[in-house]
């Protein structure tokens, strides 16, 4: 079962969690705070060259976890799903240049089609980029996202589906980036989170918390123990398939993103301690 008291040594955090700061205030602050793990989100590398980001992330002694992010395979538009494949080829190039050797999806959808047409692109979409990931050595991350996306976001919704499009695929460079801010609702998720484990698809650990109320669907999230999710208990569950990654916080808040980040910062390290 899960330890009372998180690991320091497993914290990661996104850069969009802290999203004022830029890659290297990102990879300065977390060093020094005694945070040594990071998620890359893709707009902090914009502008700068990429063995520039390396080197940053090296000096400030940051292991990176993954890149966020790929995906948003569907659509109607047979050249905006060729635009989607094309970036999502530039993200491996990203991934594999700052040392990430994970890249987490968020799918996508498209609401002018069914759900079973926007799975099925997704699919093929992650099918014609895994060549060139293998070749990378970057491995590619399914992330289900909470139904409310279902129309925009992500058609992958629950942990089963995210499952069942892993082990569709077939490949060891293809799994699952788990988030209780998505899943922590389904009454399936233990029985999913061991499956994914057991079939060696487990890649990724995301945490936060679900507020109530809500203020807003995306940009509200919590710390952790400020909301509704039993965080240590599906950390628990995670940990029970011999999952040794990094359990990575990822908060997206427009209230956050106005306080110091800084004091952000040490609330979050906080947080992670005493509520996850």
């Amino acid at each position: 079962m899960a330890s009372i008291i998180a690991d320091i040594s497993k914290l990661c955090i996104h850069t969009q969690t802290t999203r004022p700061w830029c890659l290297r205030e990102c990879a300065e602050h977390y060093s020094k705070a005694g945070v040594n793990a990071i998620t890359v989100w893709r707009n902090v590398l914009e502008g700068i060259k990429l063995i520039d980001a390396r080197k940053m992330l090296d000096d400030n002694g940051m292991q990176v976890v993954s890149l966020c992010r790929g995906g948003f395979f569907p659509s109607v538009d047979k050249a905006q799903r060729q635009t989607a494949i094309d970036d999502n080829l530039l993200a491996i190039e990203q991934a594999a240049a700052i040392g990430a050797p994970l890249i987490v999806l968020v799918c996508g959808a498209d609401g002018r089609q069914s759900l079973e047409a926007n799975r099925e692109q997704i699919k093929e979409g992650i099918i014609t980029i895994l060549p060139a990931a293998k070749a990378a050595g970057v491995k590619l991350a399914i992330e289900p996202l909470h139904p409310m996306y279902a129309g925009d976001r992500s058609a992958v919704n629950t942990l089963q589906q995210a499952n069942d499009m892993a082990v569709a695929i077939n490949s060891p460079y293809v799994g699952v980036a788990a988030d209780v801010y998505h899943l922590w609702w389904d009454n399936h998720l233990e029985e999913e989170i061991k499956r994914c484990g057991a079939n060696g698809h487990l890649f990724a650990f995301h945490i936060c918390d679900w507020k109530t109320p809500t203020l807003d669907f995306l940009l509200d999230r919590g710390l952790m123990g400020e909301g509704c999710i039993n965080v240590p208990q599906i950390r628990g569950w995670i940990e029970e398939t011999g999952f040794a990654g990094f359990n990575e916080v990822e908060i997206f808040s427009s209230i956050y993103w106005q306080q110091d980040q800084q004091a952000f910062l040490q609330k979050v390290i906080d947080a992670y301690l005493h509520h996850s």
